[in-house]
């Protein structure tokens, strides 16, 4: 990571999604790209994540769903950051979900969908050039 200030992302696996393994390796790829990471566990409510957000003054959120939740779960992440006051952490999912349902997790806030298969590399590339400590846009976004 080029910039002096660490961003700080919470990885977190919502509803009864108990698979972990591929939520680990992301978190363990942000920290070793120099990340502060915080990984809320398994079997997170959506009011689990948003608080634990929130309390840690987290610039991302990344969602792994593999139980076939995402649609609901995601978006009910993104509702209530905004509703907490924090709609400016950007809030990005991954996991087994079908490409018809990547349009409609964008119109509800999510900004990007990682599926299986995706680099890590890829992933940490597009943080690097869409997540902003404090939620600052970058020039090239204004």
């Amino acid at each position: 990571m080029s910039s002096e200030i660490k961003l700080r992302v919470l990885v977190a696996k919502p509803g009864l999604d108990g698979h972990d393994r591929g939520v680990k390796v992301i978190a363990r790829g942000f920290r070793d790209a120099g990340y502060e990471v915080i990984y809320t566990g398994v079997h997170q409510t959506p009011e689990q994540i948003v608080s634990a957000a929130i309390q840690e003054d987290v610039d991302l959120v990344g969602l792994s769903c593999l139980s076939g939740a995402h649609l609901f779960l995601f978006s009910e992440v993104v509702r209530q950051l905004r509703e907490g006051g924090a709609g400016d952490i950007t809030v990005v999912g991954g996991g087994i979900i079908p490409e018809e349902d990547i349009p409609r997790l964008k119109e509800a806030g999510i900004k990007e969908v990682f599926l299986p298969g995706t680099s890590l590399d890829d992933i940490l590339r597009w943080t690097e050039e869409h997540v902003h400590p404090g939620g600052e846009i970058r020039e090239s976004e204004q």
